[in-house]
């Protein structure tokens, strides 16, 4: 085990509360903005519960925030930024790969669905990295690694949980069974530049998905 990955785990043992709500037998399946199941592989938009909006003419309304990824101090990877418009479309990948349906309290991966971006060498694959000693605070990333479970890809594994009438999304890695308790929900950190970055937190991110 490598160094930065053993402190990794050594802080979330310290500072980590078990997380309430373990998986059960069968998840119940996640659902997207139209009540149809989200699929594996497919494409969709994570869109925050309560966005910025604008109105037309005709009082029609459009979300206009969005995920994306943005350069913030090192120049790669990219982090994970909730930016005004629509965004980047993301796919999900279950722990099996067999399963063509998303659960909650699953591991899965989650990737942008594009490959233009300014760090090309890195994969869009989500990935929890960029800790701020400083700050003791933990962030949402990049050049994650699909599949693979076990502690080589611990930081490369996310939940979608259900929360008040939508959806958070957590980094609750259970592929590897001593890693359950290292559990946090992730929320939106605003850093001194005004980047508003997903980052371990305490008040959790509410989303749902559309389709893209």
């Amino acid at each position: 085990m490598n160094t930065i990955l053993l402190a990794f785990v050594l802080l979330f043992a310290l500072t980590s509360e078990p997380f309430l709500g373990a998986a059960e037998a069968s998840p119940e399946q996640v659902v997207d903005t139209s009540g149809k199941k989200l699929r594996a592989g497919l494409s969709y938009y994570i869109v925050p519960v309560m966005p910025l909006t604008r109105c037309g003419r005709y009082g029609r309304c459009r979300s206009y925030e969005g995920l994306a990824v943005a350069s913030i101090g090192e120049s790669c990877p990219l982090d994970v930024v909730v930016v005004n418009g629509r965004g980047l479309p993301l796919s999900f990948s279950p722990v099996d790969p067999n399963k063509g349906v998303v659960r909650v309290s699953t591991d899965l991966n989650i990737v942008f669905s594009t490959d233009r971006t300014s760090c090309a060498e890195y994969s869009p694959v989500w990935k929890l990295d960029h800790f701020d000693v400083s700050k003791r605070q933990w962030f949402v990333t990049t050049g994650g690694s699909m599949g693979n479970p076990g502690w080589e890809t611990i930081q490369n594994w996310f939940k979608i949980e259900k929360c008040d009438g939508a959806y958070k999304i957590v980094y609750c890695p259970s592929v590897c069974p001593s890693s359950k308790h290292m559990c946090k929900d992730v929320g939106v950190f605003v850093d001194d530049d005004g980047y508003r970055r997903l980052a371990l937190s305490d008040v959790p991110f509410k989303v749902k998905f559309q389709l893209a």
